[in-house]
């Protein structure tokens, strides 16, 4: 009796392993329209590219990665996070693709093609009161704390691991280094859990010997700007919670400032990037180009701003196509 093997085919060029080959490397796109007449190039990475949808299946693919390595995350145990949807989804792809479950802890005010995409993947959904206070046992996070411990799931805790912001040191900011040829001088980033801006921001600050500024980009009625708090209505990025309960992954050295724009100007922004230059993004994403334009016509046309565009429109059509 004789046995075979399988053998692994042969690798193909240009051809991808897994979705998971697929994540970083995304795009970067002048804005020729939208642009203040005298002022500053915008660019706009688009990382709604990735497989996944989103920035955020950068820091997924590094969270889960670095917790198998380390042991944290035996295999087929379940990965559980409380998340407003976007590294949700990059959790529940990379779970997909890696063999664990996903539990996702989510507030009611998901958008329904994120809740639609995270059922696709397979993931199981909790709902909590978005709206509790750090101290309150029903917050998203203290939920998704009891829920690891009570089935020997693995935290991601995407807002204090530091291989969120790790993914972006390594990938993000190397990119738009790499993609402008040294010529970004501003880059403007929203801030959720802190990681995209602390990652590439501080890459960016220390490849260019601090010649690159970093800007955050702030929404209306989040703690981080330092005005009025209260409620977020743009998701994924900005905070209600008091500074004392900011992510850690939130490097306040590395911003040199944070501006606040209103939501009219950020959905406008939205708006304007899909009719005048035919890019389709979401809330946050029409944050942070936003804050970009406002930058960028104060600045000399030499000077270079990119604008970390985090997510397409895909999971907001309900919202944005009224």
């Amino acid at each position: 009796m004789t046995t075979s093997t399988v053998s692994a085919p042969p690798s193909l060029p240009g051809v991808a392993d897994s979705v998971l080959d697929l994540i970083g490397e995304t795009p970067v796109v002048r804005l020729r329209r939208l642009a203040p007449e005298g002022g500053a190039q915008v660019l706009v990475k688009l990382e709604g590219s990735n497989p996944g949808g989103s920035a955020k299946d950068r820091p997924a693919l590094s969270l889960v990665r670095h917790a198998e390595a380390t042991g944290a995350l035996p295999p087929g145990a379940p990965i559980v996070e409380s998340t407003s949807g976007n590294t949700g989804i990059g959790l529940a792809l990379v779970g997909r693709v890696t063999g664990h479950p996903v539990v996702i802890v989510h507030g009611g005010a998901m958008s329904p093609e994120k809740l639609a995409l995270l059922r696709l993947y397979g993931a199981e959904l909790v709902e909590a009161d978005w709206t509790a206070g750090p101290e309150d046992p029903g917050n998203p996070r203290a939920v998704a704390d009891r829920i690891a411990l009570e089935r020997g799931g693995w935290r991601s805790q995407q807002y204090d691991n530091p291989a969120n912001p790790d993914a972006h040191y390594r990938y993000t900011g190397p990119e738009i280094w790499r993609q402008t040829g040294g010529a970004i001088t501003h880059l403007v980033a929203g801030i959720g859990t802190g990681g995209t801006i602390s990652g590439a921001g501080r890459f960016l600050r220390e490849v260019s010997d601090g010649r690159v500024r970093v800007i955050g980009a702030n929404p209306e009625g989040s703690a981080y700007g330092g005005g009025a708090v209260g409620p977020v209505r743009v998701e994924g990025v900005g905070t209600t919670w008091p500074s004392s309960h900011w992510p850690k992954n939130l490097d306040r050295s590395v911003p040199h400032e944070i501006r606040t724009i209103e939501d009219a100007v950020v959905f406008d922004t939205v708006a304007r990037l899909a009719a005048e230059e035919a890019i389709l993004v979401g809330p946050s994403s029409g944050l942070a180009v936003g804050v970009a334009l406002q930058v960028a016509a104060d600045l000399d046309p030499d000077a270079v701003v990119v604008a970390i565009a985090p997510d397409s429109a895909t999971n907001y059509l309900g919202l944005l196509a009224r």
